[in-house]
């Protein structure tokens, strides 16, 4: 398996250097067209949304993530087993059957909008549905299962005598969550982060489906480049160009479980 994601790997870093011929197909060569290319300003504003899309998922679903997390593995019981089923099984079902459910959820005439004009929190005017703010919706929707299960794991293995020291010691619930709960699951945090950033980052179906032509990501860039435009080489170097940056925030992680698993050991 490894020897395969290597070899592709290999292609499509090849191919970033190619051109195309009249009949649009992709040839190899050493050609820095391509990533002279993404030097282009809307490139430039594409990575830069998606990022900030991929950024603002994921601080909003380690917002709403911690709390489930808490209350199952902390006040769960016997039940939290079947409360974590009942998490992740509708998460089986196809990742595009279940966008397009939730974009109707959030249509202009769906069951959120209605409930928030009935309750005078909207107006005929609101839309949520091609716009930046659906397709953050249609990101946490997709990916918050992915901070919910590390979280939990995390607060599973906590010793929760350190919350009763905490309290002992005369810490309220905020200071004894901020200053004992909190930095004992930063790992598990952490690696919702990372689990939520990296596919949010390259997905492009939330775009396509709840933000419209003026909210395309650089997954869509790059689908539109291999299977539209015919333009491989082009799409390979936007590839490339994304997990670069991708790649700098894996190692940012990395370096900070190394660090934190040294310190546990001392």
């Amino acid at each position: 398996m490894t020897a395969f994601l290597i070899a592709s790997l290999v292609l499509v870093a090849a191919l970033a250097f190619g051109t195309t011929d009249p009949l649009g197909n992709p040839r190899f060569g050493f050609n820095l067209d391509n990533i002279a290319a993404m030097a282009d300003p809307a490139y430039r504003v594409v990575l830069l949304r998606s990022l900030g899309y991929a950024v603002l998922t994921c601080a909003i679903c380690l917002v709403v993530a911690y709390p489930v997390a808490y209350a199952i593995a902390l006040h769960g019981g016997r039940f939290k087993n079947l409360l974590i089923a009942a998490i992740v099984v509708p998460f089986f079902a196809n990742y595009l059957v279940r966008m397009y459910g939730w974009s109707v959820v959030l249509s202009d005439d769906g069951p959120l909008l209605k409930a928030l004009r009935s309750a005078g929190l909207a107006d005929e005017t609101t839309k949520i549905l091609q716009t930046g703010g659906g397709v953050i919706a249609g990101l946490v929707y997709g990916f918050i299962v992915f901070m919910i299960i590390p979280l939990y794991a995390a607060l599973e293995r906590m010793d929760t005598s350190l919350i009763e020291a905490g309290r002992d010691l005369y810490g309220g619930p905020l200071r004894t969550f901020f200053f004992v709960t909190l930095p004992a699951t930063r790992q598990g945090a952490a690696a919702g982060c990372v689990l939520v950033l990296l596919p949010a980052m390259g997905d492009f179906v939330s775009a396509q489906l709840m933000g419209g032509p003026d909210q395309i990501m650089i997954g869509n860039l790059i689908q539109d480049k291999f299977f539209q435009g015919q333009n491989w080489p082009l799409g390979s170097a936007l590839t490339m160009l994304m997990m670069a940056v991708l790649f700098v925030g894996m190692i940012g992680y990395l370096r900070r479980a190394r660090k934190d698993e040294a310190e546990a050991v001392r």
